[in-house]
């Protein structure tokens, strides 16, 4: 797309150039004013490339309002919005209604809970689908390991399936799962 729009305006510089030395001054004129609008297209391309991190995808797929929901309570859109980059194993919306009735309330009214289950669906760094199905567990940003078992073409996380694998974001990948992650304290605290 850049490159045809940058062809396009250096052809139609070149042909108001060649229209004759009276008009020198105005091709001078419109070749500097093509110049600025090529660099300031260029620049908002970039900019908006660089806008499309994990908590802007989640945003904008529809399946992760819940996702989104909890990470905003938790006060985590600044962080996974950030530099990273991070894997996120991403809940869908009717991961998180397979829940227990009452629970995703219990969870989304206790900030701490609701932060340590999110921090156990993020890995830290960018880890593709390739480099998951040769690993047997990995560490959270919570602390605590999820378990991953692949099966021929099935890979689970602590029994999740992961169904979408390698949705790229700008700050990382996200990895959509079917059900909602409990780190190992959390579920014997909220059982006990």
């Amino acid at each position: 797309m850049k490159l045809k729009l940058i062809s396009s305006l250096a052809i139609l510089s070149l042909v108001v150039a060649a229209c004759g030395e009276t008009e020198d001054a105005s091709a001078d004129t419109l070749a500097t004013e093509t110049t600025v609008a090529v660099t300031e297209t260029t620049e908002a391309m970039d900019d908006a490339a660089e806008s499309n991190t994990i908590v802007d995808i989640a945003v904008a797929d529809g399946r992760f309002d819940t996702l989104v929901t909890a990470v905003t309570e938790a006060g985590l859109v600044e962080t996974l919005s950030g530099e990273g980059p991070f894997t996120v194993l991403a809940p869908t919306d009717d991961a998180f209604a397979a829940l227990p009735e009452g629970l995703l309330d219990t969870v989304l009214a206790d900030q701490e809970l609701l932060t340590s289950i999110l921090t156990y669906h993020v890995i830290d760094g960018a880890v593709p689908a390739a480099t998951v199905v040769t690993l047997e567990s990995a560490t959270t940003l919570q602390g605590e390991d999820i378990a991953i078992v692949v099966d021929g073409d099935t890979v689970t996380i602590n029994g999740a399936t992961v169904v979408i694998t390698d949705i790229e974001a700008s700050n990382g990948i996200i990895h959509v799962i079917d059900a909602v992650l409990l780190p190992p304290t959390v579920a014997a605290a909220l059982e006990g």
